[in-house]
């Protein structure tokens, strides 16, 4: 958006509260945030349960959001109390799993340790140390007056010119033209929701509306015609009576969570509150969101939070109340705008935790075109359509919202409901023995039973703890094998494939991505989009079929949208991945496989060429790319859905004779981290530039490209390789000298090199191969050592 807009917030809640403030403190003070019950009360529901920040987390973003909510509410008096936070551990794995959360916190820059039972007994007198095994102390977490909060930073906004508007309920988003032209509102007929009558309705007309309506968002969402996968679910609190000894007992106390019941405990002068917002949740469908507390259900919560604090056993609980809070399918909030509809955008599914952090990076977005956070893992974009239908959302948000007892394992495949999405190649995985994990819906081989009996080579278990074995076999390193020396068939189905068509189809790739894509039809190129602030939006490989057509491999969905936003009238983008298949084929042999069955025009063995053709394998007509990076000879054919099952078996019969395997995504990981193969979204992100991530050879000097104005040729930091004494997992902090200075983004073992691998993020000045670094993995410290690469194929 140019100039100073006029902005509707639907939701007068923490976060709507929070995003007027963020708005108008950068400029756009023509605001207007309406509520349908009384203001900073999140909808009318008056909240009473504390809000609880918690800063660390498994994905960067949600911790970087908390660090700056703590801090923000910190500045705000007393709204904000920093009593600290103590996660206990009553199992070892759990424990060790503290141990990974403290890593993951350190790398992002909050401070906490890892603490003994006689400790956690000191930060909490009434807790049992019998019972526990450790804890994870953060003194930078706490307590939020949710109400308290809101209206502060709704101050500070009024102050800078924006208005709130109390008991009025949006009947109505108006658009013209594809694009969002503002609400109309009546007011509630009870002052917290009531029907109202349509005939009343005032118009109040905005350039940008923002849905923060919390659990209705669904509803409001339904007003604009646009999709919000929302599961709203209930949670419950209850305070104890007094307790003997509490009422003059020193403090403060830190927050108490322990996971493996779901239960968060807070003291409250002489009295104890205990919550399970998440272990038990009832599904909220009233449109009042009235659920009521039924003391009978919060008998077992109860006695399990006495276990702890056996204390809790001589009395009894009571002021019980439940709130409603809103799950996504995948756990993360929903920003963004809205992919239906130009100028609605959503600040849903935010806890208050994430709530000013959240706030802040939508007003980035929107102010500044976009976040200095990354956020693809929060953007409305990033669902397939099959994941936004009602029961999905239902199943995956009960999972995600009962999800408090487990120890989250990074490859921890997604709850129901699967199978959702299956290739056409599927039945012959399940001949093979595949053993399937999930991508963006789609069921993808890890590895294949099948190949049990293959030379497995050096499999690297030796340096694999129980913890970095699941979801992982050494069948892995028999197909890594297969792939190098043979030839192997990769499932490439859930890979993102665009058709990019039209007149004006070159001069848009050329101006929306950083390298030259104005080669002759045939031509392939790896390149990159940027945001405007010059960082990696995505990475992409663009290949020319003909004068007006491309043929784009993209990453994700948001790939997809992003292209179709900035897409000129003359400009068709297609989503083919739901309509194709693709086959992976690589290896010594693959050339020789592809010579068995195809009539492709093959270039000449050692060519250092990317191509494109089009051709068949056998009867099935394909599309086929070669890729000349490091490594093997690789290709990767795509053909319609119905002809999949045909293609695997052509080539199939073509690799008898030539050792061909199907090979599953284990293998594939361990073969590109050898060839520094990057991954978008784990290796990089909006937040790293191509310089910083070794990827400026995509970039084109001589040409025009969005965000290029914003690049910075001098990286400060870097993406490097790791040679590390043990397989970690991902999202350690790396340490030199005692301090944290960056952190790994992906790990795993390489198979022909026969070393275990990280990459990481270092500063420049440590970056340089032989340094030598330490990652901390769990309850220990892994001796690193920074590598040239490629490691292989150079």
């Amino acid at each position: 958006m140019t100039g100073r807009p006029r902005v509707v917030i639907i939701g007068a809640g923490i976060v709507g509260c929070a995003l007027a403030d963020e708005l108008s403190r950068r400029g756009w003070n023509d605001l207007i945030v309406v509520d349908q019950g009384p203001l900073f009360r999140g909808g009318g529901a008056e909240p009473r349960a504390p809000g609880l920040i918690f800063q660390a987390d498994a994905v960067r973003t949600m911790t970087r959001f908390a660090s700056y909510t703590a801090r923000k509410y910190g500045g705000l008096g007393d709204h904000f109390r920093r009593v600290g936070g103590l996660d206990v551990a009553t199992t070892h794995e759990r424990l060790l799993d503290l141990y990974r959360r403290r890593g993951w916190a350190a790398s992002c820059g909050v401070d906490g340790e890892v603490v003994g039972p006689e400790r956690c007994a000191e930060l909490w007198p009434m807790l049992d140390p019998d019972m526990v095994h450790g804890g994870y102390h953060v003194p930078g977490d706490g307590l939020v007056d949710v109400s308290g909060c809101a209206e502060a930073q709704a101050g500070h906004a009024a102050a800078r010119g924006a208005r709130f508007l109390a008991n009025v309920r949006v009947v109505a988003v108006d658009q013209r033209a594809g694009r969002v032209a503002g609400v109309r509102v009546t007011p509630a007929a009870n002052g917290s929701g009531g029907e109202s009558r349509t005939a009343d309705a005032v118009a109040i007309p905005a350039d940008v509306v923002v849905c923060a309506a919390g659990f209705r968002g669904p509803s409001v969402g339904a007003l604009a015609g646009v999709a919000v996968p929302l599961l709203p679910v209930a949670g419950r609190y209850a305070r104890s009576g007094p307790l003997a000894g509490l009422a003059g007992a020193s403090g403060p106390w830190p927050v108490l969570r322990h996971d493996e019941q779901g239960l968060n405990v807070v003291r409250h002068g002489d009295r104890i509150g205990v919550g399970a917002p998440a272990d038990r949740p009832f599904p909220v469908d009233r449109e009042d969101g009235e659920t009521g507390f039924a003391g009978e259900d919060f008998g077992p919560v109860w006695r399990e939070a006495s276990a702890l604090l056996p204390a809790l056993a001589a009395t009894v609980y009571g002021d019980g109340l439940t709130d409603v809070h809103s799950v996504t399918p995948d756990g993360f909030p929903l920003l963004g705008e809205a992919p239906e509809l130009e100028g609605f955008w959503l600040a849903e599914g935010v806890q208050v935790a994430h709530s000013a952090g959240a706030a802040r990076a939508l007003a980035e977005w929107l102010v500044d075109g976009c976040p200095s956070f990354d956020v693809h893992r929060c953007d409305i974009g990033r669902f397939e359509p099959a994941q936004l239908s009602p029961a999905y959302v239902r199943a995956c948000g009960r999972a995600n919202s009962t999800g408090a007892r487990v120890v989250v394992h990074p490859l921890r495949p997604l709850n129901p409901p699967r199978p959702l999405r299956v290739g056409p190649f599927h039945a012959r995985q399940r001949e093979l023995g595949a053993v399937f994990l999930e991508s963006a819906g789609w069921e993808r081989p890890q590895w294949y039973q099948a190949n049990e009996r293959l030379d497995r080579g050096q499999t690297g278990e030796h340096l694999r703890d129980g913890w970095a074995r699941r979801h992982w076999s050494p069948i892995a390193a028999a197909e890594s094998r297969a792939a190098r020396e043979r030839v192997a068939l990769f499932d490439m189905t859930a890979r993102k494939r665009v058709e990019v068509s039209g007149r004006g189809a070159m001069r848009f790739l050329q101006w929306v991505t950083t390298n030259d894509v104005t080669g002759p039809p045939g031509s392939v190129t790896y390149s990159l989009m940027l945001d405007v602030t010059g960082g990696i939006r995505s990475d992409l490989t663009v290949a020319r079929l003909a004068d007006d057509v491309f043929h784009v491999r993209a990453n994700s969905a948001l790939d997809v949208e992003w292209l179709r936003r900035l897409a000129p009238g003359d400009v068709a983008v297609r989503d083919l991945t739901q309509g194709t298949c693709a086959v992976g084929v690589r290896g010594a042999h693959a050339r020789d496989l592809l010579e068995r069955c195809t009539d492709l025009d093959l270039p000449p063995p050692g060519s250092a060429a990317s191509t494109v053709g089009s051709g068949h394998a056998g009867e099935v007509p394909v599309t086929a790319v070669r890729f000349a990076r490091a490594g093997e000879p690789r290709w990767e054919l795509s053909t319609t859905t119905d002809l999949g099952a045909r293609l695997w078996d052509t080539l199939w019969r073509a690799g008898r004779g030539l050792g061909v395997a199907a090979a599953g995504w284990a293998a594939h990981t361990a073969l590109r981290l050898e060839e520094g193969r990057r991954v978008w979204g784990v290796d990089m992100t909006s937040e790293h530039t191509p310089y910083e991530a070794g990827l400026g050879f995509a970039v084109g000097t001589d040409k025009e490209f969005l965000g290029r104005a914003a690049l910075r040729a001098e990286p400060r930091r870097r993406l490097v390789p790791l040679l590390t004494g043990r397989v970690v997992m991902g999202a350690e902090p790396v340490r030199a000298n005692d301090d944290v200075v960056g952190y790994v983004t992906s790990a795993g073992y390489g198979h022909t090199v026969e070393r275990a691998i990280a990459y990481a993020w270092l500063p420049m000045a440590l970056a340089e191969p032989g340094t030598e670094v330490e990652v901390d993995y769990f309850d220990r410290r892994v001796p690193a050592v920074v590598a040239r690469e490629p490691l292989y194929g150079g």
